[in-house]
């Protein structure tokens, strides 16, 4: 937009007096940037703005979806509240989440122990030292059950954090539901199912990406016929940026991902507007707040002229990018934790501007431990002051018209579109990961980032500034060490109670269907109402994809 002769005259006497304020008081720095080093300028105006704006941003609700993909947002029902949880035993987890749900949080989110996660049963030697160590250990149906006693299925929904493995969790998930009564059109909730983020930046993979992606498209089309209102995957950008990338590299990689998965279920025969509704997408806020604001409000905007406009989706439902998003882990300090809690509240905060549909804020203690009773009560209680309290979801998107957040929305767009044009070069996200084209752009903003805050360029308070000179850390959660072999010995015993023959002919049927191209969720839920287990599961599927090394 153009200034008016007048507001023209006005910036000029602006100019003029900021030269004279500058020989007093010089600025903080030369210049200004954000984490994706996108320029800050001194001041915005309308001249920042696009001349088309109204069509740029839209309205709520409406396509490019840039203020929400609701009409009403927030005033019509808060985002979902579901805090990410996990420890030990199926029952101590089962215990956790009861006492949340208690506390007013309106969702479940699922932590896997590392074995879980890269499909080994606790009683693998290579699970040694791990088990229950970061999530919950699950090894069979019998855990499951554990972890949703006295929980109904139809009433919560739930999200589950597994990905090389997540058809397994998925199989489970079900067999729980059915034995509380409870119909598979009726169960709700998303598994994270992305494997491309494991190979960039997590490490939690099993298969290599032809196979793993495989399995995804299976799992898209078994739940678009089986579980309707389940999303079937949850594309990451939080791991991405845990892993150092910057906000730009967070949008444009994780809808890199999204247009691979797209382009691989669509090779799989499955028409866009059958699956591209379920899918769902998971981000990070960190402590940039307008950055991550904006980092929201350009994500949806791309998604939904990529959905439309290059793959031709035709349902305005394919186009909507719905998201959940999970404070910066990373931004956590071991130093003054108390901290935490401003920091993880500012980032909630440009979350919930930035129009999320569900929301985990992390605990103080996190970067010491797993987090205590209290820490998890006060991490909820940030979410419920914002929503009930703070009046900013009274109204829909209200950093609109912000002449600089809508500017930087512009240019996350940008930049990030630039990112795509060369993973396209690629051949896709796939062939970059192959590449080692995103690995190595994040481990560079990483290093740069270490290097600012090293130089104390970026300052972190408590850790490079402000420190005190001693600090007792109390009341942290420890994982009791007698648990592994406690859940070693429950699952020894439901080898021993189940029927053997059932479960050899089950995993044969699994090895079948991998071998064959069939869809090898049918088997895979056969397997684990048998009690099979997720580490003999995973190792047919390993005896017939093989396994993934890095480079």
């Amino acid at each position: 937009m153009t200034l008016s002769s007048n507001g023209q005259h006005f910036k000029q006497e602006w100019e003029k007096n900021v030269e004279k304020t500058m020989q007093r008081f010089p600025e903080r720095r030369r210049s200004f940037h954000t984490s994706s080093d996108i320029p800050v300028d001194r001041l915005y105006t309308p001249e920042s703005l696009s001349e088309d704006y109204i069509n740029q941003i839209g309205f709520p609700g409406q396509y490019p979806y840039t203020r929400g993909i609701q009409p009403t947002m927030f005033r019509s029902r808060y985002w979902t509240m579901r805090q990410y949880a996990g420890f030990g035993s199926a029952e101590e987890t089962n215990e956790r989440f009861r006492y949340l749900l208690k506390q007013g949080q309106t969702g479940l989110s699922v932590a896997f122990d590392l074995p879980t996660q890269i499909g080994y049963d606790s009683d693998d030697p290579m699970a040694e030292g791990e088990v229950g160590k970061v999530g919950v250990a699950i090894d069979s149906l019998k855990d499951m059950e554990q972890l949703f006693h006295e929980i109904p299925l139809d009433q919560v929904s739930t999200s589950m954090t597994i990905n090389a493995p997540a058809g397994i969790l998925l199989a489970m998930y079900i067999a729980v539901g059915e034995k509380q009564g409870v119909p598979r059109e009726k169960l709700t909730g998303t598994i994270q199912n992305d494997i491309l983020k494991e190979y960039i930046a997590r490490g939690t993979y099993i298969y290599p990406p032809k196979p793993s992606m495989r399995l995804i498209t299976d799992i898209f089309a078994y739940c678009q016929e089986h579980l309707p209102k389940f999303n079937t995957i949850s594309i990451s950008g939080y791991h991405i940026r845990e892993a150092g990338s910057t906000a730009v590299q967070e949008v444009a990689f994780t809808i890199a991902n999204g247009m691979a998965y797209v382009d691989a279920a669509i090779e799989a025969g499955l028409r866009v507007d059958q699956f591209a509704p379920r899918l769902a997408f998971f981000f990070n806020a960190h402590n940039q707040f307008f950055e991550e604001a904006a980092k929201f409000r350009a994500a949806r905007r791309m998604w939904a002229k990529i959905m439309k406009e290059h793959y031709k989706a035709e349902d305005p439902k394919s186009w909507k990018m719905r998201f959940h998003t999970q404070t910066g882990g990373s931004t956590l300090t071991a130093q003054q934790p108390d901290n935490n809690i401003v920091r993880v509240t500012m980032q909630a905060l440009a979350a919930v501007l930035g129009g999320t549909q569900s929301l985990h804020t992390n605990s103080r203690d996190e970067a010491l431990a797993l987090p205590t009773e209290d820490s998890a009560r006060i991490a909820l209680r940030t979410q419920q002051i914002i929503a009930n309290e703070s009046g900013v979801a009274d109204t829909v998107d209200p950093l609109a018209g912000s002449y600089y957040v809508e500017s930087l929305t512009d240019q996350i767009e940008k930049e990030a579109g630039a990112y795509l044009e060369r993973i396209s070069e690629f051949g896709g996200a796939v062939q970059a990961v192959e590449e080692g084209y995103m690995q190595r752009e994040i481990h560079q903003a990483a290093y740069e980032a270490q290097k600012r805050m090293e130089s104390k360029e970026d300052i972190v308070v408590g850790m490079n500034e402000y420190q005190v000179d001693e600090e007792i850390h109390a009341d942290l959660l420890k994982v009791d060490e007698a648990l592994e072999k406690g859940q070693i010995e429950k699952t020894k015993q439901v080898r021993e109670q189940r029927n053997q023959e059932v479960v050899d002919r089950c995993l044969q049927e699994l090895r079948n269907a991998a071998a064959k191209q069939d869809n090898v969720m049918p088997p895979i839920v056969r397997a684990v109402q048998a009690y099979a287990t997720v580490g003999e599961i995973a190792n047919v599927l390993r005896e017939e994809f093989g396994e993934y090394t890095a480079m």
